[in-house]
């Protein structure tokens, strides 16, 4: 199967966590196609946080891309020289004030390949307890709640949970907990 090449790539805007591009592209055809590309230089980690009795931590934030309040798995960006896994330590602990002593690599996931190159390592975080308050970034206002994995599943059946991350990581650790499990 012959793939698209690209034959140019213009950088469009350069943001804090992504960079904007034009692509020229030549299709197996021989078609000229002009495609947007998103970079996300660092990726991100996400965290299933399991408490006992099949509970779980959701963090609530505002996003502008979709206008409203989210309730999502804690996760951020990786810093440049930090492993998916210590993000996804540091990144429980700053937005909960939780911690494990147990993370188990869950997936990788890519948020939209379609346009963005956004790759998230999702964890699950075990048994985990409180270890602090939340040491949020000055423009961060989170709000931290304690879910049971079955009305969670329900908010993703009913669409009231619609964030990627969120809703692969919840069915992987509904899999995970069951019955399926993850042998790297």
């Amino acid at each position: 199967m012959e793939h698209v090449k690209v034959k140019k790539r213009d950088l469009v805007h350069k943001g804090t966590i992504v960079d904007i591009y034009k692509d020229v592209v030549v299709l197996p055809d021989g078609g000229i196609e002009t495609w947007d590309y998103i970079e996300h230089r660092t990726g991100a980690s996400a965290v299933v946080a399991a408490l006992p009795g099949d509970k779980l931590l959701l963090v609530r934030q505002y996003r502008p891309a979709v206008e409203r309040y989210t309730w999502e798995l804690p996760a951020g960006g990786r810093g440049e020289d930090e492993d998916f896994e210590a993000a996804a330590m540091r990144e429980l602990t700053e937005e909960t004030g939780y911690t494990s002593k147990e993370f188990t690599h869950l997936m990788t996931l890519n948020s939209t390949p379609a346009f963005c190159n956004e790759k998230i390592e999702i964890y699950l975080a075990s048994d985990c307890y409180k270890i602090s308050e939340q040491d949020l970034d000055e423009a961060e206002n989170i709000e931290v709640k304690e879910w049971d994995l079955e009305v969670l599943l329900e908010m993703i059946y009913s669409g009231q949970l619609q964030d990627a991350k969120t809703v692969a990581g919840i069915c992987a650790y509904k899999a995970f907990s069951t019955s399926w499990k993850y042998d790297g």
